[in-house]
């Protein structure tokens, strides 16, 4: 399975945000899936971070046309020089999408998720119909499973 993780950037990523991608990360390696984001940082380093200490594998479709622009936890860098129309890629890769926090840019891969009929798992996202919403990592997570 891919998961796609979406979420703030490095502007908006709260600590607590931080904590909770990382734990989504973890969780997400451990069930032997792949984690699939955007490739920067905040959410999206935050979650790498965990999925790696745990063994994982994560891909970061990034969005200019260099790999170091993406966090250090990526096993894999997609290059697109693309910017924000590379959001397209971040959701069509994933079987499930999970959004932490984020912006407009979250919102628009939310967007994205509903019209390519994902189902979207969200802690601390957009409060919008199609988005299940958790409260913690692990409920999150039980859910995740169960795709």
């Amino acid at each position: 399975m891919y998961v796609s993780v979406i979420g703030g950037d490095v502007k908006t990523c709260t600590e607590e945000d931080r904590r909770i991608a990382q734990e989504v990360g973890k969780g997400i390696a451990r069930m032997g899936a792949v984690l699939v984001c955007g490739g920067k940082g905040g959410v999206m380093e935050a979650a790498c971070r965990g999925a790696e200490s745990q063994g994982g594998t994560t891909i970061g479709i990034l969005p200019s046309g260099s790999r170091d622009e993406g966090n250090d936890y990526l096993t894999h860098g997609i290059v697109t020089n693309l910017g924000a129309v590379r959001n397209s890629l971040v959701v069509l890769n994933g079987d499930v999408v999970v959004a932490i926090d984020g912006g407009y840019g979250t919102l628009s891969e939310i967007a994205l998720a509903l019209q390519y009929g994902k189902r979207i798992l969200g802690i601390g996202t957009w409060d919008i119909e199609g988005v299940e919403r958790f409260e913690t990592p692990d409920e999150l997570l039980d859910a995740l499973a169960s795709v």
